[in-house]
């Protein structure tokens, strides 16, 4: 497994998405997990997202420095690779401009990250593309480190401590601008991590309704099935698992596109014979949001209807040992 520490960065989603196209299991927690839930986890690899804090500012998002010493490999990329620079005594400057969009990556050492790359025969040798989206730069690396990569903005594109298995990079591999940004994921992945390409979104379902089968037993589960993807995949995985011990409740509130709740009712009940209760509440809504022009009371008082409307329905069906949620 890998952890994706997110620093509020906009592709955090985007990197652990590529490191699951390579094959390996990741998992994104925040940047302020507890360095003993990462030890327990023994994670193979621990990748830094970027983030649009600078490592001065007062409330910059911080983790704690003992991960550096845990012995497992990092990946510090953009934010990430200056506060690793910051935290281990490296220097990060505030640029004079920001650098941003497609830029000619010079790669001064073909190892680790940068092994086997530079075969793209439209750029000089040792040249290669990747994406920036930055305002401060790393200056000087912390002691140990060597400069691995970097632009004519950017003195210190990529940098390395192969002993240490710590590393950093000031732009962005996940992102298709970074044509060779999956071969540097692989080299991080495979060849630092010594991670095996042995997991599928196929195997992480079978495990998760096996886990969820064991976990319920032979009690009733309820879920609040919405008809988006995170509440329609957690619904599907605990009926999987447990059948028609879970109920679902679709509140009908009146807001979706025409014939989308009629084809949520038809998709999880007829399709996939699911235990649903289809609530059709749209005059009770549509009521209480009568004369209301304001957004944001507007979605207060459809989130807060909508709770109560599900509590409704739930007291219903008795008593209830798990409710399933798409997001928390």
């Amino acid at each position: 497994m890998v952890v994706v520490l997110d620093f509020g960065g906009q592709y955090s989603q985007l990197i652990a998405r590529r490191i699951r196209e390579c094959n390996v299991y990741c998992e994104i927690w925040p940047y302020s997990a507890p360095i003993e839930r990462i030890k327990a986890a023994k994670p193979q690899g621990i990748v830094f997202s970027g983030g649009p804090s600078s490592v001065y500012a007062e409330k910059a998002p911080q983790c704690n420095p003992g991960i550096f010493e845990l012995g497992i490999p990092v990946l510090g990329i953009c934010y990430g690779m200056q506060l690793m620079t910051h935290s281990l005594g490296g220097v990060v400057s505030r640029a004079d401009s920001r650098e941003y969009g497609k830029t000619v990556l010079h790669v001064d050492s073909h190892a680790d990250l940068f092994a086997g790359l530079g075969d793209d025969a439209a750029l000089p040798a040792k040249t290669t593309q990747c994406w920036m989206s930055h305002g401060d730069y790393v200056t000087q690396p912390p002691a140990g480190f060597t400069v691995a990569a970097h632009t004519d903005n950017s003195p210190v594109a990529a940098i390395g401590n192969t002993t240490k298995k710590l590393f950093g990079v000031q732009f962005h591999p996940e992102v298709v601008h970074t044509p060779e940004g999956m071969k540097m994921l692989k080299n991080f992945l495979y060849g630092i991590c010594r991670c095996q390409a042995s997991w599928t979104m196929g195997s992480f379902a079978e495990q998760t309704i096996s886990q969820i089968r064991e976990k319920v037993g032979n009690k009733k589960v309820l879920c609040a099935l919405s008809g988006g993807v995170d509440s329609s995949v957690a619904a599907l995985l605990v009926h999987k698992a447990i059948g028609r011990q879970l109920t679902c409740v679709y509140v009908d509130h009146g807001f979706m596109r025409k014939g989308e709740s009629e084809k949520v009712v038809r998709t999880f009940r007829d399709g996939f014979d699911m235990n649903l209760v289809h609530v059709d509440a749209q005059e009770r809504f549509m009521a209480r949001l009568q004369g209301v022009t304001e957004p944001e009371t507007k979605r207060k008082i459809i989130g807060e209807e909508f709770i109560r409307v599900f509590e409704a329905e739930a007291n219903k069906l008795g008593e209830i040992d798990f409710l399933v949620q798409g997001t928390v």
